[in-house]
């Protein structure tokens, strides 16, 4: 799911038309118009795209919330901070475009490599 999608699809959710959910949070609607069709890019600061989620429903530390920054990190076309924080993941990242670069991934393949990633990433594999 896209970002501007998801947005869309929380609002929904909520039961409000686009012009009330602007209303009560204080947004413009036509910008908001924008995101949800994905013209705009999500804000790139932290702290306005985490009171969107909360203005959304979506509860703090939750699958969808991590969802979320993720999807707005993949719009604006970036890697999320926290993965890049961690400098076990952020040095292993040029190997893994490479890996993928000009690589057709097949469904199984990549299933495969999430797995093993996730084994990597695992508490009890440092």
């Amino acid at each position: 799911m896209s970002f501007g999608r998801m947005v869309k699809e929380l609002r929904i959710k909520q039961g409000k038309t686009l012009r009330q959910f602007c209303l009560e949070n204080g947004h413009d609607p036509s910008n908001w118009s924008k995101i949800e069709r994905e013209v705009n890019t999500p804000p790139k600061n932290d702290e306005v795209l985490m009171q969107w989620a909360h203005q959304l429903g979506i509860e703090e530390g939750t699958d969808e919330w991590i969802l979320f920054i993720d999807e707005a990190c993949i719009a604006r076309k970036q890697i999320p901070q926290d993965l890049l924080s961690d400098h076990k993941i952020a040095e292993k990242l040029p190997v893994f475009f490479r890996t993928i670069r000009g690589t057709e991934l097949t469904d199984e393949s990549l299933d495969d490599f999430i797995e093993k990633v996730r084994e990597l990433h695992r508490p009890d594999s440092d």
